[in-house]
């Protein structure tokens, strides 16, 4: 566990502008990326008959934002909008934003998600700044990686464990692997909700205000 320094507020000096170049093992992910036309995501979700595997189309935005600092920390980050939709239909199948982080002086991937069923989670892991593979989970009840869910959820669906698994490829291509660990009522056992997907890129990222504003000032 990283010790954080005693003074709690003073905020670190020159801190770098350009996000993308302080982005350790997220730069990879940076900018706006799609699955591609010959391989889809793959979902598996409970249904009262069993589980349901049903393939999807993501799309998911991650753009550079400002240094953040909270007292002596320092996290470089990309806010992402993730939007998904069923093969050759135009409704949303899922969608979710948040912000993926980075901690240099710790190795401290942090990933915040929120979905439009009133369910919030904050998932946290460590990896070296040149990792190609990392990990996240999330827990119910816990205060710092914790889950919290709408009182429907909690009766229905409650998620107890969530955990993303991130690999970059050789070619530029990134997938992930996300498992989410429900009780579902009326179920014994607890249900694995597994969404994977590989993405290509369709688009770079455009650099952060702070980062545009010091290339400017040149």
């Amino acid at each position: 566990m990283f010790k954080y320094p005693d003074d709690i507020f003073t905020e670190p000096e020159n801190v770098d502008p350009d996000t993308l170049a302080n982005l350790g093992p997220l730069r990879a992910l940076a900018g706006v990326w799609t699955t591609s036309k010959t391989e889809d995501g793959v979902d598996v979700h409970p249904q009262a008959h069993g589980p349901e595997t049903q393939d999807y189309v993501d799309r998911v935005e991650l753009q550079p934002i400002d240094p953040q600092t909270n007292g002596p920390q320092l996290l470089y980050g990309l806010r992402y909008h993730q939007h998904i939709v069923r093969p050759g239909e135009v409704v949303t199948f899922h969608d979710q934003i948040g912000y993926w982080l980075w901690e240099p002086a710790t190795g401290m991937i942090t990933q915040t998600l929120a979905i439009p069923r009133a369910q919030v989670a904050l998932a946290i892991g460590e990896a070296a700044s040149d990792a190609k593979e990392f990990e996240l989970v999330a827990k119910r009840g816990e205060t710092v990686n914790g889950i919290a869910s709408g009182p429907f959820l909690e009766h229905a669906f409650k998620t107890t464990h969530y955990r993303i698994k991130v690999t970059v490829h050789p070619d530029g291509r990134w997938s992930y692997d996300e498992t989410t660990l429900l009780e579902v009522k009326g179920q014994a056992a607890p249900f694995e909700h597994r969404d994977t997907a590989t993405l290509v890129k369709i688009a770079e990222p455009t650099p952060n205000p702070a980062a545009r504003k010091a290339a400017g000032a040149k």
